[in-house]
Order: C-alpha cells, then structure tokens, then sequence
C-alpha cells in the first residue's frame, strides 16, 4: 500500500507498491504518448530548435486540450498565434517533468529533490488533468461525485475504476505538495 511522501532527513520520500509504480508508469506513458508533437516532412530545423510550430492546430481530443489549453475563450486569433509560438516547448516541459518522474518508479522508496518534487508535481496534475476529462469532472459537484468512489471492491465498469485512480492520484500529488511546502517551511 502507497504511503504518502513526507519531508525527512533525506528530503521528500514516499513509497509506492510495484502494482502502484507500474499503474503510474501506464498512466504517465499514455500522456506522454498524447503530448508528443508530430514529426513533419520537411519541417524547418530552426523552427523546431526554438519552439516554433506554424503548422499548429487546436487539439481536438478534449484532453490534450484541457492539457494545452486556448489562452482566450473569445480570441481565435489570438489563441492560435500564443499555440503557434508556445506549444512545442510547453510540450516539451511537460513530457519531460513525465519522464522524470516515471524515471523514478524503479525504486521502492522514492526519494525527491526539490527538482523532482516539482516535476512529480508537474507530472501529477497533466495525469490527473486527463483522467479529469476521461471522467467528465466539469464542476465541483462532478468531482464529489467521482470522490465518493473510494473503495477498490465496488469498482463494477470503467468509469468507477477510473474515479478510483482519480482520487489515488489526487492523494499522491497532495502529498507531494505538502511535502513541498513543509520542505519550505523548514528552510526558513
């Protein structure tokens, strides 16, 4: 059984059973799998080197959008001109704080640098983002609904067993956060 992460001695620990790490290891794989940009023919190197994507469009899986959202409901324009000059490289940041963290589910205990406490951090909310979408959470009292589901033997469809890793996940990055902020408290 998952024991949430706590700041020690040697800095933010937790540990996960290996049913948990490879759970986590399938969940961060798929998101990265729905962030990797396209490969283009004859796509411009420099372009690429600095982030740029001309060619970028709206996603149109709802949870790759809820992972890269529009900055502006009421502004294509400028929506689509903040994609063309930001996604690749937000792209980028989040894939790489998900491989981060998947990096370290080879372990038992898991042991956090504030970097890694960050990218863990980072990486929970995008798995959580899109199960959030997978789920329809639209309000708060659709995410009191999937809250409710917290028992593994009740779990009878898809749905139920999705709510669950939900709220597992959830639990996982409130543990992390804390562990953050008490790691920061103890600085000062």
């Amino acid at each position: 059984m998952a024991k949430a992460f706590k700041y020690g001695l040697k800095g933010i620990t937790g540990f996960l059973e290996p049913a948990e790490r490879d759970l986590l290891r399938s969940l961060i794989d798929d998101v990265i799998s729905m962030l990797q940009p396209e490969e283009r023919d004859g796509q411009d190197p420099l372009a690429a080197l600095i982030g740029l994507d001309m060619d970028v469009a709206e996603p149109t899986d709802r949870a790759v959008k809820r992972l890269l959202p529009n900055i502006s409901k009421n502004d294509d324009a400028a929506s689509l001109e903040f994609r063309q000059l930001t996604e690749r490289s937000l792209r980028e940041t989040k894939i790489g704080a998900l491989r981060a963290a998947a990096l370290d589910l080879d372990k038992d205990e898991i042991v956090l640098t504030p970097e890694g406490a960050k990218h863990w951090s980072m990486a929970l909310n995008d798995v959580r983002l899109v199960l959030a979408e997978r789920l329809d959470i639209r309000d708060e009292a659709d995410a009191e609904h999937v809250h409710r589901m917290q028992d593994w033997s009740q779990a009878e469809d898809v749905e139920s067993y999705l709510a669950l890793v939900y709220n597992f996940t959830t639990w996982l990055q409130e543990s992390v956060v804390q562990a953050m902020l008490q790691s920061l408290e103890t600085r000062r």
